[in-house]
């Protein structure tokens, strides 16, 4: 592994029967090792985030189990709309909708509202999706 061990003495002779143990290590295959590593939780640590940043508010609800990736929808604190990560307004959010879901009207939908903004802009958005005939919409907050 990390020592070897060395016969003194020229071809074997000399000091018959005479081994010394050498004390080094190699230490190339573990820094191969580590920065491996390091590359790969570089490259995944940014997909681990949601792309729009907002603050969710505080709840003691627990978390709904998960069959399959629901669809995100954000309201930044400006009031903006986002599905997943691309901007829209929000007459535009039930055509992508449904044409994302398709005739699926039981796909999971999580609305994440920032703390800043009025409560009548998630509910417009919430009331738009209804209208649309989805009806898993659930809201999205953090954990206390």
């Amino acid at each position: 592994m990390g020592a070897s061990v060395s016969q003194s003495g020229r071809g074997g002779r000399g000091r018959k029967g005479r081994y010394q143990p050498m004390a080094e290590i190699n230490v190339t295959p573990f820094v191969d090792v580590m920065l491996v590593l390091l590359i790969v939780f570089m490259v995944a640590a940014p997909l681990l985030t949601p792309g729009v940043q907002v603050n969710l508010p505080k709840a003691q609800a627990k978390v709904l189990p998960q069959d399959n990736k629901p669809l995100e929808i954000t309201i930044d604190r400006d009031g903006a709309i986002f599905l997943v990560e691309t901007k829209i307004g929000i007459d535009e959010l039930v055509p992508r909708l449904t044409a994302i879901a398709g005739n699926n009207k039981e796909t999971r939908i999580y609305v994440r509202g920032d703390t800043r903004i009025e409560y009548g802009t998630v509910m417009r958005v919430i009331g738009a999706i209804n209208a649309a005939g989805f009806t898993r919409v659930a809201l999205v907050t953090d954990q206390k």
